[in-house]
């Protein structure tokens, strides 16, 4: 996809500093680093999001993501970790390209992710239990 900054990025054409790749993941360094350490897992296929992924894709990213994960923790020892991935424009996706960030987290650095916690009642939980379970087939 040649408009895709991701495809250009495993394409060689923008320059990016590359963590770590194999036949289907590229890590690299996130440009708009949060803190020292801020990398991302991305697909080296163009996939738009996580609906698309097949079960080999998933699986490559979370290897490689766990990997990396562990050697960011050995380089900058950092207080935490925070993995993130977004679906679509609703939960802030800005870059259609299936990837992870993995995020080094350090003591009041400004980062927070807002949960406004529901607590449906349990019988609620079952019934959208109970749709997913469907779903799955």
């Amino acid at each position: 996809m040649s408009t895709c900054v991701f495809c250009r990025i495993v394409a060689g054409e923008i320059p990016a500093t590359r963590v770590y790749e194999n036949e289907v993941v590229l890590a690299f360094m996130d440009i708009g680093q949060v803190n020292p350490g801020h990398v991302l897992v991305a697909t080296k296929d163009h996939v738009e999001n996580v609906y698309a992924l097949d079960d080999a894709q998933a699986a490559a990213v979370a290897r490689a993501a766990a990997r990396i994960a562990r050697a960011i923790r050995s380089a900058f020892a950092p207080a935490g970790l925070s993995v993130y991935q977004a679906n679509g424009a609703a939960a802030g996706q800005t870059v259609f390209h299936y990837h992870v960030h993995l995020v080094p987290r350090l003591e009041g650095d400004g980062m927070a992710v807002h949960w406004p916690v529901q607590n449906p009642p349990r019988d609620a939980l079952e019934a959208h239990a109970a749709r997913i379970r469907a779903a799955l087939g």
